[in-house]
């Protein structure tokens, strides 16, 4: 009996891979994106069309030329940014709900953040992440919201003890009132402000380090969280 092949690491696909990885993805659960691509293609291409024609000086083969060229590149573009909040939206459409969403979710934070998924938990799968950035610790809980009270209050004295004169902010993910939504997860941890410089989130992470060299690895509950992450993220930002 075959095995089943092993997931690739986004890291080792080539752009072209992770593009195909990426639509696969999102396809699943957004039927309709291929034809989202090729009005999106179509209408670009048209008002590039246009505007090249009328902003050219001249009207004649090399004219026409370059306003095919351009409008071919206009619907391109278009349709790379259609497919970027397509496949986005499909993502966490797919996360929403599953154990280990907010860290998948918190992995598309850029340069300059630090995620560590599942720093505390509780037996009923209740789990803290922690992301450090220009606003400082950010605690994210994902679960009960009654029993993340007691987890979250925990962590958060924990972190005081160990870095007393930086912020931590506290959010808990779901849909309840009070709590982020999934897909603005990133949004709202990256508003939190800038009050970390660069600089200082050197010592920071090296006074956590003493933190977390007390805990045991706690792998992330399995589920059909999206593997291509990291790929997608890529695609989005045009890299």
């Amino acid at each position: 009996m075959a095995k089943d092949p092993k997931p690739v690491d986004p890291d080792k696909m080539s752009r072209r891979k992770q593009f195909v990885e990426t639509y696969r993805m999102a396809s699943r659960s957004d039927p309709r994106l291929a034809l989202w691509l090729l009005g999106s293609f179509v209408l670009g291409s048209a008002v590039g069309f246009v505007v090249f024609w009328l902003l050219l000086p001249t009207n004649g083969f090399l004219g026409t030329v370059i306003a095919v060229v351009g409008a071919l590149l206009l619907g391109t573009l278009l349709a790379m940014i259609v497919f970027g909040r397509r496949a986005q939206k499909a993502a966490y459409n797919q996360m929403e709900g599953q154990p280990g969403a907010a860290a998948a979710a918190l992995r598309m934070l850029r340069r300059g953040w630090k995620s560590d998924p599942a720093i505390a938990f509780n037996k009923q799968q209740d789990v803290v992440h922690r992301v450090v950035g220009p606003p400082g610790i950010v605690l994210v809980g994902e679960g009960n919201p009654n029993r993340l009270r007691q987890l979250m209050t925990n962590e958060h004295r924990k972190h005081e003890r160990v870095v007393a004169d930086v912020p931590i902010h506290e959010v808990v993910c779901g849909n309840g009132e009070g709590q982020v939504p999934l897909p603005k997860l990133v949004r709202h941890v990256q508003k939190l402000g800038r009050q970390v410089k660069p600089a200082e989130m050197t010592d920071v992470l090296n006074r956590l380090k003493a933190l977390d060299a007390n805990r045991s690895a706690v792998p992330l509950p399995k589920g059909p969280v999206p593997t291509s992450m990291k790929g997608m993220r890529q695609n989005m930002r045009g890299r």
